[in-house]
């Protein structure tokens, strides 16, 4: 081999590896292991690499969505597979929005970490959005969009107020994701409950040219408004969140809390059974 071919050879080595190791790099972001648990897969991400992924992204990406499964919706899609499967199936990233997931996750060996898409959508605004920023929202109402446009000096909010019912309306869900579509942003914050969220987001990642992360986290701008409390952080990591949300809104949470979320543990020991 001359010189010159050696060099070739060198030089196409070094490209080859370099695009080796992008690919890599590509596949830590886009392809993380997942695990399927409760009928429903997730991706074992801790809090810090969530936000890691979320800041990746950029108005110019394809749209691509987070989902946050927690009891209520585990519980749900127990109950309606055909609604749920899909749109979870179809999500770049499902994490696990709730600390007693999180805890029988550990008792069947799946290294689930909790990430509540209230802390994500906070973290996001606190350490990543700025006052320049273009963010879009649908769901909320005026009022939340308000507080948080003055909380933190934002100045661009794109805002989309769907009807009730919007699961029995295919045509308000198409709505939504052409508001997607034709109003751009780096960030979109899909908070109109589930399925409904998922709903959208599928809907919105089906559209030719849609950009930007949309993020399925129900309440959160409620939370970030300060219309909701959350429980004190001593609460939380103890597992008891669920209690103060009880406690602060019994009406309207009884039912989801005391009668329907138990049922996880059954789902949960089935699902054991199912796995031996």
């Amino acid at each position: 081999m001359s010189s010159n071919d050696k060099a070739v050879s060198d030089e196409t080595q070094s490209e080859n590896s370099e695009i080796s190791q992008a690919k890599k790099v590509m596949d830590w972001r886009l392809s993380p292991r997942s695990y399927e648990f409760l009928g429903a897969n997730f991706h074992p991400l801790d809090p810090v690499q969530t936000l890691s992924r979320a800041k990746w992204m950029t108005a110019e990406k394809p749209f691509r969505y987070i989902v946050t499964p927690n009891v209520d919706h585990i519980v749900r899609l127990t109950k309606e597979p055909d609604v749920f499967k899909p749109l979870y199936k179809d999500a770049w990233l499902s994490v696990c929005d709730s600390r007693i997931l999180e805890a029988l996750a550990a008792k069947s060996n799946i290294p689930l970490k909790a990430v509540p898409g209230s802390d994500l959508t906070q973290q996001l605004f606190d350490n990543v959005i700025t006052p320049e920023d273009t963010i879009t929202v649908i769901g909320a109402d005026e009022e939340i969009i308000g507080i948080v446009k003055a909380k933190y000096g934002l100045t661009k909010v794109n805002h989309h107020e769907p009807p009730m019912g919007l699961r029995r309306k295919p045509e308000a869900v198409k709505a939504c994701a052409e508001f997607i579509l034709n109003n751009p942003a780096r960030y979109v914050f899909i908070c109109v409950g589930s399925p409904q969220q998922e709903m959208v987001a599928k809907a919105a990642m089906e559209l030719e040219g849609t950009v930007g992360l949309g993020l399925c986290v129900g309440a959160s701008l409620d939370f970030l408004g300060g219309r909701t409390k959350r429980a004190p952080k001593g609460m939380q990591q103890a597992r008891m969140e669920w209690l103060f949300r009880l406690m602060s809104e019994p009406k309207r949470l009884w039912r989801r809390y005391l009668v329907d979320g138990p049922r996880i543990f059954l789902i949960w020991h089935q699902w054991r059974k199912s796995q031996t």
